[in-house]
């Protein structure tokens, strides 16, 4: 029952944009020079779900019934630690997988023409 219940928490298109957004800029590429930096391999399409999903969760704890942006940054670290690889430059500056998402959001929330506080 509980799983019926967090797939009916909403999350509003700007929201999910911004959760797209976050796992788009753990892609190594040339849009992303943190993970093109720190990451040998980025999030997969399943990161940006569990992402969702646990964002979902946060926002029925907090007794919400819909995904607010803090949901989405509460979540992103224990959704997206382990689905991305750190490459050797990031262990040779002593870089965590947690530090390197702090500087993905961030990226991200200074892009984000929908801000809000970190």
């Amino acid at each position: 029952r509980m799983r019926d219940v967090v797939r009916e928490v909403t999350v509003a298109g700007n929201v999910l944009d911004f959760a797209l957004s976050v796992v788009l800029a753990t892609q190594p590429g040339p849009d992303h020079p943190t993970a093109t930096r720190y990451l040998r391999f980025g999030s997969s399409p399943r990161g940006a779900q569990s992402l969702v999903t646990a964002a979902k969760i946060y926002a029925l704890l907090d007794i919400r019934y819909n995904v607010a942006k803090e949901d989405l940054l509460r979540a992103a670290k224990p959704a997206l630690r382990h689905r991305i690889g750190l490459s050797f430059e990031a262990e040779a500056d002593g870089m965590t997988a947690d530090s390197v998402l702090d500087l993905v959001i961030e990226g991200v929330h200074k892009a984000d023409k929908d801000p809000i506080s970190v």
